[in-house]
């Protein structure tokens, strides 16, 4: 199979997987509003890939061919104010 990728314009590092090019139809249209206007990024074979960049392969695949369709989000941001003060030794006397 080789399925679509496209990015949001509207959402940083947000990515649809789709089963074929400019074939919406199996993406709920609350998503494709939030999504915006999709901007191909590339075509992808994905039966012959082993794995992708942050995505689980498995999951992908599993998506296209349950709902037709894979989201894939930005990964947590890190909020280096609260590691770092969970790094810090505790400043509080028995």
């Amino acid at each position: 199979m080789i399925c679509a990728v496209y990015k949001s314009r509207r959402k940083a590092e947000t990515y649809l997987f789709i089963k074929q090019k400019g074939n919406f139809d199996d993406v709920p249209a609350e998503l494709m509003q939030v999504f915006g206007q999709p901007e191909l990024v590339m075509l992808l074979p994905i039966e012959k890939r082993q794995q992708l960049g942050i995505a689980d392969i498995n999951k992908v695949k599993a998506a296209l061919n349950e709902q037709g369709f894979y989201l894939q989000l930005p990964p947590p941001q890190v909020n280096l104010l609260k590691e770092h003060l969970q790094s810090q030794p505790s400043n509080k006397s028995a």
